[in-house]
C-alpha cells in the first residue's frame, strides 16, 4: 500500500518511515513537515493511506482531514490521548496511534487500514459539505473561507486577490485555477480579469455590475451568459 507520512517532527517522521519499512506490504512515496505541501503533493497524486500528526503549527491534523473531497484511510499518530473521541466522528480515520508507537501496534493499525472499507456515501457527504468552503495559501498557512462569504476575485498579474465580506486576500494563483474550485451556479467570469459571486450583484448598468461597493465590468462576450442567469422579472 502507498502511503505517505504528516508530521512536523523529523524524529517522529523518521520513526514511522522505519515501521513501514519493517512490512513489506508498505511503500512510504513521501514524507512532509507540514499540511499545505501534503495538500499539494495529493492534488497530484493517489495514495492508500496517511499516518497524520494531529498537532502541526498553524493547522491541525483535523483541519487537513476536511480539505480532503476525496481521503484516503488515514491512521493519526499523537503524544495526545485527548482527541480519540474527536476521530470517531470521521470515517476516513481507521485508528489513532500514541507516541511511541511499538511495532505490535503498529501493526495491528495497518490490519484495520487493510479490512476497513470506507462508505462511498460518507465520502460523497463529506465532499459536498466541503463544496460550501474554500481554503486559500496565505504566507503557508490555509485560511478557510465561506462560499458564501465571497464577492469578487480579480486577477492582478501572478496574484489574485479575494474579495470577502469582511476582507481581501491576496493569492499567489491564477484566476484560471481558483475558477475550477467555485461552484458554477453561484459564480461567473464576467471579464476576464474578474469573477463574480452573482448573489452579491446590487446593481447592473450598461457594462458594469456593482457587488456591495465595487464596480466591477462586464465584457461582451460574457455578458448573455449573465443575462441568462438572471431571474429577470
Amino acid at each position: 500500500m502507498n502511503c505517505i507520512i504528516i508530521d512536523d517532527e523529523a524524529t517522529a517522521r523518521a520513526v514511522v518511515t522505519q515501521l513501514c519499512e519493517q512490512l513489506p506490504e508498505m511503500d512510504v512515496i513521501a514524507t512532509f513537515d507540514n499540511a499545505i505541501d501534503a495538500i499539494k503533493f495529493l492534488n497530484r497524486e493517489s495514495i492508500d493511506v496517511i499516518f497524520l500528526d494531529i498537532h502541526m503549527p498553524g493547522f491541525t491534523g483535523f483541519d487537513f482531514v476536511q480539505t480532503l473531497k476525496d481521503p484516503p484511510k488515514i491512521v493519526l499518530i499523537t503524544s495526545d490521548t485527548n482527541f480519540a473521541i474527536d476521530a470517531y466522528e470521521y470515517e476516513t480515520i481507521v485508528d489513532y496511534l500514541v507516541k511511541p508507537i511499538s511495532l505490535e501496534r503498529f501493526k495491528k493499525a495497518i490490519q484495520k487500514v487493510k479490512h476497513t472499507t470506507l462508505r462511498p456515501t460518507a465520502t460523497a457527504n463529506a465532499a459536498s459539505e466541503t463544496e460550501n468552503e474554500l481554503y486559500i495559501n496565505i504566507d503557508r498557512r490555509l485560511i478557510k473561507l465561506k462560499m458564501t462569504d465571497i464577492q469578487l476575485i480579480e486577477a492582478k498579474g501572478d496574484y489574485i486577490e479575494v474579495v470577502t465580506d469582511a476582507k481581501t486576500y491576496r493569492v499567489h494563483n491564477t484566476l484560471k485555477k481558483i475558477k475550477e474550485k467555485l461552484p458554477e451556479k453561484t459564480f461567473l467570469q464576467i471579464h476576464r480579469s474578474y469573477i463574480i459571486n452573482f448573489t452579491k450583484i446590487i446593481d447592473i448598468e450598461d457594462n458594469s455590475v456593482l457587488i456591495e461597493k465595487n464596480v466591477v465590468p462586464i465584457s461582451r462576450s460574457n455578458r448573455p451568459e449573465l443575462m441568462r442567469r438572471l431571474n429577470l422579472l
